[in-house]
């Protein structure tokens, strides 16, 4: 092979690797598709498919009705969800606030700014809704959890917040013996 070929070889397989990722061809959206019998880039969704975000309800997500916060949830409040709230209240809100919620949780214990106490009446007051709004967006010192709980644990914290609420304001030993049978043999 002379020079001048093995030249024009080499200047042929070196304009082969100059593609640049960024000029490859791609689909467009509202591109044409001759590959396909409809001519569109952009598939339909499969039959069934569930979308990985549901779409945004200022109630379900927030606990919002209008420009106030909902009084109450739109999940019964039966012993099994006040139980899963209790698990995700541990895992999300006790190293602030605490078990009891008082705001002396641990990462207080160890120099970061108290939270305020869920059981002080201005809280006890706040509506349901208020509670899964500051759970999904935040406030003061404390970030946003929407991204990391989901929606029904969200109401299933506020309605555990709510039930702590309760026992605090109202203490086992106030009530009469049969009140307190009564509770004992809850599960």
């Amino acid at each position: 092979m002379s020079r001048s070929a093995a030249g024009a070889l080499a200047a042929a397989l070196a304009a082969g690797c100059a593609q640049r990722m960024d000029r490859q061809a791609r689909p467009s959206p509202l591109g044409r598709a001759a590959a396909f019998a409809d001519a569109r880039e952009a598939r339909p969704l499969v039959a069934g498919t569930i979308p990985r975000e549901r779409p945004f309800d200022p109630y379900l997500d927030e606990g919002r009705l209008g420009p106030g916060f909902a009084a109450s949830g739109p999940y019964p409040a039966t012993p099994a969800f006040l139980e899963r709230g209790r698990r995700r209240y541990d895992i999300y809100c006790a190293v602030c606030h605490d078990r009891t919620g008082s705001g002396r949780g641990m990462i207080v214990l160890r120099g970061f700014p108290a939270p305020p106490s869920l059981l002080e009446e201005r809280l006890r007051q706040a509506p349901l809704g208020a509670i899964v709004a500051t759970i999904a967006n935040g406030s003061g010192a404390m970030f946003a959890y929407g991204d990391r709980v989901p929606r029904e644990d969200r109401w299933a914290i506020a309605a555990y917040v709510r039930a702590l609420q309760l026992r605090a304001a109202c203490p086992v030993a106030r009530l009469d013996a049969a009140e307190r049978a009564r509770l004992e043999a809850l599960p």
